[in-house]
């Protein structure tokens, strides 16, 4: 397992992370799994065994049982707590009433209460935000996070799911006020969907925010198993087709994946997720399976090298369409992107 620090923190996080939403199977998330407590215990020690230290999940998963199924799997497999970095978030509705949804003040103070509860731990160590809430101020939300760091009831915050703008307002005001800081953006990216690119990856880049992706294999679609001809096998996919992913685009990708994981005798997975991994903004990879012999095959995602030309091609062949303002700003920033000015050279 190799490991990088999370954004501009001091925070040590594995490349790949387990993701969770598909234990416990209840409620919503009962589409994603329901993987029982001895499965879930599985999948903690196999990822633990191969040096996984990250573990990332929500508070409604399954309405609070994913906490509850990580925070025995600690206990039943006498796993050091101090040893992991554990991950949640906070914004959706958890309850009927006006006040059980969002980023008030009143509703991050009673989340992360029972986050702490449901793991049976007395901290947290990346608190994210999982959305944006457009009825309360970003100044609120940040306000309280970084009370809650200075609390130690969580060790550093993030975000989810929000645009570039929301994301430097928020990274923005915390510098201003001298408050704690978005430490890291958890956002989709893959192969298939590189819409990130576009202003989310730039600013990660200068604001040095750690970027953790989710659905890395566009809900499976990138496995291959799922075929361009309509020929599909069972799968989540076929019943709900979230997140939204550029169909088309994924079969160009699986024409050159297949050829290139027969001639590496690794997987097509594998050859997915560790593109991300070659990613320089990307700091870890969220991984999740139903099946062990799925989970054991993404973890030797990390030991896949690319050659220079393989990545050429992944790159080409994944690559978005060139958009405004991008293509105004290639063009007339040309002459200052090497720092010479070759007009009056």
């Amino acid at each position: 397992m190799k490991y990088k620090v999370l954004g501009n923190t001091g925070l040590k996080v594995s490349t790949l992370c387990l993701g969770t939403m598909n234990f416990g199977g209840k409620g919503f998330f009962g589409y994603m799994g329901n993987l029982d407590q001895n499965a879930v215990d599985e999948q903690i020690k196999t990822v633990i065994e191969a040096g996984v230290n990250f573990i990332d999940t929500a508070n409604i998963y399954s309405e609070g049982l994913s906490e509850i199924m990580i925070g025995k799997a600690i206990k039943n497999l006498s796993i050091n707590r101090d040893d992991l970095v554990l991950a949640t978030k906070v914004r959706g509705s958890m309850g009927k009433s006006e006040n059980d949804r969002g980023l008030s003040k009143k509703h991050i103070i009673q989340q992360v209460e029972g986050s702490l509860k449901r793991f049976g731990t007395d901290y947290i160590d990346l608190y994210q935000i999982h959305t944006a809430d457009p009825l309360t101020p970003i100044e609120e939300t940040i306000r309280t996070l970084d009370d809650l760091v200075r609390s130690g009831k969580i060790r550093y915050f993030g975000a989810s799911n929000i645009s570039a703008w929301q994301l430097m307002k928020g990274l923005a005001y915390s510098q201003y006020n001298h408050l704690d800081r978005f430490a890291s953006l958890q956002a989709n990216y893959s192969l298939d969907v590189r819409d990130a690119e576009r202003e989310i990856i730039p600013l990660l880049k200068d604001q040095k925010v750690g970027m953790m992706i989710w659905s890395p294999l566009s809900g499976g679609l990138l496995t291959g198993k799922y075929k361009r001809d309509g020929n599909k096998e069972a799968g989540r996919l076929n019943s709900f087709p979230f997140p939204p992913f550029h169909e088309d685009r994924a079969y160009d990708v699986l024409d050159v994946l297949t050829p290139m994981a027969v001639q590496k005798n690794v997987s097509v997975p594998q050859l997915a997720l560790a593109w991300l991994l070659h990613q320089p903004v990307v700091s870890s990879v969220i991984i999740g399976a139903t099946k062990i012999k799925q989970l054991q095959d993404n973890l030797k995602s990390v030991q896949v090298i690319f050659t220079d030309d393989e990545l050429n091609i992944l790159n080409e062949v994944s690559k978005l369409p060139v958009e405004y303002p991008a293509n105004v700003l290639e063009a007339m920033t040309s002459d200052r992107s090497t720092g010479i000015d070759f007009l009056n050279a």
